[in-house]
């Protein structure tokens, strides 16, 4: 009897590592059959890099929350820029003289210790190689993370797979890290193949756009396929949707956050994110396989993905109200940052035009009452 009581509970133990229906796999039991390359994937433009209180509400940051709140809220693509300072690798926005997040291994621990906290699911992370870091630099700070063992490797560093792991297989198989680098050589990447090759992958539609009336849904990069949807959907490359508006005062650009709940929203308004989405999902004949937003927290640019994934019933997600928002920085604050970022562009080595000193100091004015007048 005990040797049938045994043998009657082998094929409950042989599916022990098989989630149950139940499980949500990036929030919903739906997605947990889905392909990983099938469903479209939340992204947060310059994850790290913030507009609040640390960092005085600065003009350069893209969202109003840090990585682990974004995640939490439903986020699953982030994306850094990776810089060079002072022999160690750093997070930085166009220049570590600009904005500086700080270490690149602190912020891949702070996305191992979600991960370690949130085990269905799965994250992806796009690296931009701004200063042509090599295979060997980018994985020694995902060992001192503690990282690698986590990160998905694909069958071919040289050519997109025609299909990619379910959700569900890389969960169970504990690969829940799919790490793309902008750029990457994959011919000298003989240490960490798990880096994938950005444009090997993924190819991707314009990303500097000024007007809403501008989103685009045609290829951009990599620059082989620009402007040729046919060949770019036929590479079996994922459609990878940057949907993010600059605002432009005097040549210079910023994330503009003043018509970013629009440019976010489901529905209404020129650009929004919504008919965006439908329009390039008409166009691919499938859906984008990642939707690049800044301030994602606006409109909020969940609900256009949702949609996309066909999910109704999110679970486990942190829900962020108007209140804990901290987009109402105090003009002061703004006007400051704004005053110190043209300075430390002047330092860098560029010339500010009379015209931009004039709109930092009418700024200043006007917080007294009136505008500087020459």
């Amino acid at each position: 009897m005990l040797g049938f009581g045994l043998l009657a509970l082998l094929p409950f133990a042989a599916a022990g590592t098989v989630l149950p229906r139940q499980t949500a796999c990036n929030n919903s039991p739906d997605l947990c059959s889905k392909s990983y390359g099938e469903i479209t994937h939340l992204g947060a433009h310059d994850s790290p890099f913030v507009r609040d209180a640390s960092t005085g509400y600065s003009t350069s940051g893209n969202q109003y929350f840090n990585t682990t709140v974004q995640l939490d809220a439903g986020v699953r693509l982030i994306s850094a820029q990776v810089h060079k300072k002072d022999s160690e690798w750093h997070l930085c926005h166009s220049s570590c003289e600009l904005m500086d997040a700080g270490k690149l291994s602190t912020w891949l621990s702070e996305i191992k210790s979600w991960l370690d906290s949130n085990k269905n699911d799965v994250v992806t992370l796009l690296l931009v190689n701004s200063d042509d870091a090599s295979a060997s630099d980018l994985h020694a700070q995902f060992q001192t993370a503690n990282l690698v063992d986590y990160a998905y490797t694909p069958t071919s560093q040289t050519t997109a797979p025609s299909s990619w792991p379910t959700l569900e297989s890389l969960i169970n198989n504990g690969t829940r890290l799919m790490t793309f680098v902008a750029s990457l050589d994959a011919s000298k990447n003989t240490v960490a193949p798990y880096l994938m090759d950005e444009f090997t992958y993924i190819w991707e539609n314009p990303y500097d756009v000024t007007s809403p009336s501008n989103f685009s849904c045609n290829p951009d990069r990599p620059s082989s396929l620009q402007n040729d949807l046919s060949s770019a959907l036929s590479s079996n490359r994922l459609p990878f949707m940057n949907h993010f508006l600059y605002q432009t005062v005097l040549s210079l650009e910023y994330p503009n956050s003043s018509y970013v709940s629009t440019t976010n929203a489901p529905s209404g308004g020129t650009g929004n994110l919504g008919d965006a989405a439908t329009k390039c999902k008409e166009a691919y004949s499938r859906q984008p396989a990642f939707i690049l937003v800044d301030f994602f927290d606006k409109g909020p640019a969940i609900k256009t993905v949702d949609n996309l994934n066909g999910v109704t019933n999110a679970v486990g997600r942190t829900n962020l109200t108007a209140a804990t928002q901290t987009s109402g920085a105090s003009t002061y604050s703004n006007v400051f940052k704004g005053l110190v970022e043209l300075v430390q562009s002047a330092k860098l080595g560029s010339n500010p035009s009379m015209g931009e000193w004039v709109w930092v100091g009418g700024d200043w004015g006007s917080l007294l009452g009136g505008g500087i007048t020459l």
